[in-house]
């Protein structure tokens, strides 16, 4: 099952019974957590429906998830009141749950303490991601938009019918403002789902009307609803600055500076690592995997001394790339020096004795500076759309504190 369906559906049922939906609101969790969905998307739905038929209409709607299966452990929170008014305590739970993680436990206590009412099934692994969705209208303030479009329940499982050319011409009449709907490097229509979920395709950008509007222009089969979510999707909000990666911890992602210490090497598999040595003085590997497609060639041509800023989840000491910044680049490499009479390459004259030519008796102290050609400029780089996680943000968004170079 679909969260996103799960929650857009339950939405129709609060104003079904007479209810209104203020917004629906989309929260990726922190994509480093072991028991997650494969989005860890967490869902908020703002209504003026009163609390005790809120939590009815929930717990009946549990029923939609996928609860014979072992790892699906919903949960709800209820909490009445404004949604940015939420105690403190509740907006920290949900910047640490993008960023770092939680218990259980902690979870439920933490809604009792606020009064809030839970529901779920199995171990209600998900009352944590529910409490999350509750706090992050306080805890946020970035947000961009998700209008996705579901199937017709008849459909599920089967092949999507979506117009390619239509997907592409859609995404190119609306880009920047969407983003991330197609990649044009690799063809792909990265919108359309491939996983035998509800969504025919999920649109995402900067406004409501435009990603309404991208929607509305793509052919192919039917659509059974569609639903508009506010959303973290394209933030970096799972992103914190540390000093170096003696700080770092597995499982969290980060933003370090750092030098790269040692050429970049290509491994089995065609995944790319670059050793990296951050401000602290601790030295760590950066790798750039297979799925990142053309993202590899950026990370193949760093060179030993290039300043970086490195962005990414560390997972077993390594970050895996979602996007680097060149801060300064080295411009020259050591080479045997040419003698200025003949031209030919000098040779050694000796451990720590320089550089001579044997034909014409000139000399030189030691290597020479020569200039190096960079397939690099200053700026970020990113993984391309296919390879993007939800909630990094894409560089066409703008906000960078260098210029961008954008995959598309």
């Amino acid at each position: 099952m679909c969260t996103t369906y799960v929650a857009a559906t339950l939405a129709e049922r609060i104003e079904g019974v007479g209810g209104s939906v203020d917004r629906r609101v989309l929260v990726r969790l922190n994509p480093g957590v072991e028991h997650k969905t494969r989005g860890n998307a967490a869902l908020a739905v703002h209504t003026d429906l009163d609390p005790d038929s809120a939590l009815e209409l929930a717990r009946e709607h549990l029923d939609l998830a996928e609860t014979a299966d072992p790892r699906t452990n919903p949960g709800v929170v209820v909490a009445p009141g404004d949604p940015a008014a939420v105690p403190e305590s509740v907006a920290a739970f949900a910047r640490a749950a993008v960023r770092d993680y939680h218990d259980i436990d902690d979870a439920v206590a933490l809604a009792e303490r606020a009064g809030y009412e839970t529901a779920h099934a199995g171990d209600g692994r998900g009352r944590i991601g529910a409490l999350a969705a509750v706090g992050s209208w306080r805890a946020f303030d970035g947000w961009t938009y998700e209008c996705i479009s579901y199937r017709e329940r008849d459909r599920w499982g089967g092949d999507r019918d979506v117009d390619r050319e239509s997907v592409f011409a859609a995404a190119e009449r609306a880009y920047p403002d969407a983003w991330d709907t197609v990649d044009r490097g690799e063809g792909y229509p990265v919108c359309v789902p491939r996983t035998p979920c509800p969504i025919l395709h999920g649109i995402r950008g900067d406004d409501p009307e435009t990603v309404r509007g991208v929607a509305d222009r793509i052919g192919g089969e039917p659509v059974a609803s569609r639903a508009l979510f506010v959303t973290n999707q394209g933030t970096d909000a799972h992103l914190r600055s540390v000093a170096g990666f003696a700080d770092a911890v597995d499982g969290r992602a980060y933003r370090v500076d750092g030098v790269v210490a040692a050429a970049p090497e290509t491994r089995e598999g065609g995944h790319v690592f670059a050793a990296v040595r951050s401000d602290d003085g601790a030295t760590a590997e950066v790798a750039a995997f297979e799925p990142t497609k053309r993202f590899r060639d950026r990370v193949r041509a760093l060179r030993p001394g290039d300043r970086l800023t490195v962005c990414g989840e560390v997972s077993d000491g390594t970050l895996k790339l979602e996007k680097f910044a060149v801060r300064e680049l080295v411009t020259t490499e050591p080479a045997t020096p040419d003698c200025p009479d003949c031209g030919r390459s000098m040779e050694s004259a000796g451990a720590g004795q320089g550089y001579r030519c044997r034909d014409c008796a000139t000399s030189a102290d030691g290597k020479v500076a020569v200039p190096l050609d960079r397939d690099l400029e200053s700026g970020w780089y990113e993984v391309p759309p296919c390879a993007r996680r939800h909630v990094s943000k894409p560089l066409v968004r703008g906000g960078f504190d260098a210029p961008v170079h954008p995959e598309r």
